[in-house]
């Protein structure tokens, strides 16, 4: 075989192993969405007819996959780094496949929270993914190949609420799970057949085996700050869920159609935030990490203060309001897209090739505690004020520009 043709060949298996861990995890993440919007109507249907019950029992049900996931994250990553990463992602989409078939077969609501907690303690595919895409690309493209990965995971669930519904009503909801249970394992074929764990650029020094402690990635350069800026930008995206549609109902952009309005400026969000993943890759070819990060959280402070000052419009048109409340959102999404992947490419640049895993999956585990607990303050505080709300992000994304300006080093 000639050099140009090896070559030729090395190029075309990391681009299949990232094509195989991208529709993996577009499929798995579409596949989370299908149901879960809508367990609060599931468990109603398990026979909880009290409302606070219901919310009481989905919030915990919610909750305790992401908080498993967070504390045991770090630990399959670093069980990735040893036995190979490929039997991880395989053994949770395995689980994953078995759990949500059980789901359409439950009958009380406390079998769902113990379905979803054991879902917690065998989960961590996400990070695992990223980690895969990482060091299957050559070095220069491993930013591309992380936003690929991460626009799967950000459009899987802007679409898997709308094919959820439509599964709901035509097949019901028990059927939607087992629906969901088959996407994973399509995700589960598609890594099984496609992904080859020899295509790698990342070679291991056998001598490294069994060293990587989390004491030690904690150690490599940026990475606590990195962390923080994941934390961050998770903490920021997800606060809206709370409080954004009583806020579109507040200012007066929708009249009636709150939730039409709501649902335009989430999906505005999602799609915006893929492209902020997708062309960070481009952006960091021309700029360095630094200059990306911060001038993604520059812009979704800009995307904050935007949409806090939308509260000041009272004697505007509707679609004046409507029309800032869009823009708001699209500086939100590409500014926390584009920063979320240079922050994991940042990282992922001084993690060595043994600890890709353990080093995803402590990022990861910083991006669900983001993501558990920015629900529940932003709900504390919209309680309080909802124009609050916007103005702490603001104040979050200007000091992580500010940060990130100041203490990263280039």
């Amino acid at each position: 075989m000639t050099t140009s043709t090896a070559r030729a060949a090395n190029d075309q298996a990391w681009r299949r192993n990232v094509a195989a861990v991208t529709a993996a995890s577009f499929m798995g993440y579409t596949g989370f969405t299908l149901v879960m919007p809508f367990l609060p109507l599931f468990i109603a249907e398990l026979g909880v007819t009290d409302v606070g019950e219901v919310a009481m029992w989905t919030g915990l049900s919610l909750g305790v996959t992401p908080g498993l996931t967070a504390l045991l994250s770090p630990a399959w990553g670093r069980l990735g780094d040893r036995y190979g990463r490929k039997i991880m992602v395989e053994r949770s989409l395995v689980s994953f496949v078995i759990l949500m078939w059980a789901m359409a077969y439950v009958t009380r609501a406390w079998h769902v929270l113990a379905l979803r907690a054991i879902q917690g303690l065998f989960a961590g595919y996400g990070s695992l993914s990223v980690a895969m895409a990482a060091e299957s690309a050559p070095r220069d493209r491993m930013p591309n190949a992380i936003g690929v990965v991460q626009t799967a995971q950000r459009i899987g669930p802007a679409v898997g609420p709308l094919i959820g519904g439509l599964l709901a009503g035509i097949v019901g909801l028990r059927r939607a799970f087992i629906a969901t249970a088959l996407f994973y394992a399509a995700g589960l074929v598609l890594v099984y057949l496609m992904y080859d764990e020899r295509a790698t650029h990342a070679v291991q020094d056998p001598s490294e085996s069994g060293r990587v402690s989390f004491r030690s990635v904690l150690a490599f350069q940026n990475f606590i700050l990195m962390m923080a800026v994941i934390f961050g930008l998770q903490f920021v995206d997800r606060s809206f869920g709370p409080v954004l549609p009583l806020w579109v109902e507040r200012t007066g952009a929708a009249g009636a159609n709150v939730a039409l309005v709501s649902g335009v400026l989430f999906s505005v969000m999602a799609i915006t935030g893929a492209l902020g993943h997708h062309f960070c890759g481009r952006l960091l070819r021309r700029y360095s990490s630094r200059l990306v990060i911060g001038g993604g959280a520059a812009v979704a402070a800009a995307g904050a203060a935007l949409m806090s000052a939308a509260g000041a419009m009272a004697g505007f048109e509707r679609g004046a309001i409507v029309a800032v409340m869009t823009a708001a959102s699209l500086l939100l999404g590409l500014g926390i897209g584009a920063a979320m992947t240079a922050s994991y490419s940042a990282a992922g640049a001084v993690i060595p090739p043994g600890a890709h895993g353990t080093g995803f999956g402590v990022l990861t585990s910083a991006s669900l505690v983001g993501m558990a607990s920015s629900p529940f303050v932003a709900g504390f505080v919209g309680g309080a004020s909802l124009r609050i709300v916007f103005f702490l992000d603001a104040v979050v994304m200007g000091l992580l520009a500010l940060v990130v300006h100041t203490a990263m080093v280039d």
